[in-house]
């Protein structure tokens, strides 16, 4: 049998990031925002929201770095489960448990990207030397 989901999307929230009542074991939950590959009557993009499930260092990871906005890239297994709400009501829900989570946003700043600013004139006026170039 084979049951494997591969999403690319955007998250449309913070992930939060929970530990198990009984083993501490840390859980974080988001919802991916994946574009359809086609377009509506209007002309216009839909997109689905698809609740994400990661589990352990992949929780902690998901909870530190990424943010609403974030772009990722998902790959693991559909699961549906069913729960009784509040009122008693037996509900299911679907989601994808991820067993790899990468993250495909750039870093924003130059000090995150291991870049040097060049500060105080134009790139052009750089004067580069053949001992600079390193191979």
């Amino acid at each position: 049998m084979l049951n494997q989901v591969v999403l690319i999307g955007r998250l449309t929230h913070d992930p939060e990031l929970r530990y198990t009542a009984g083993s501490g074991v840390p859980v974080t939950t988001f919802t991916l925002a994946v574009d359809r590959p086609f377009t509506n009557q209007q002309g216009e993009r839909e997109a689905d929201f698809i609740k994400i499930v990661t589990w352990r260092k992949q929780a902690e990871n998901c909870a530190n770095y990424l943010k609403k906005g974030s772009q990722c890239a998902v790959s693991g297994r559909l699961q549906i489960r069913s729960f009784d709400d509040s009122q008693g009501v037996r509900r299911k829900v679907a989601e994808v448990v991820a067993n790899d989570v990468r993250f495909l946003d750039r870093p924003r700043s130059s000090e995150q990207s291991g870049q040097e600013e060049v500060s105080g004139g134009d790139v052009d006026d750089l004067e580069i030397s053949g001992d600079d170039v390193p191979f």
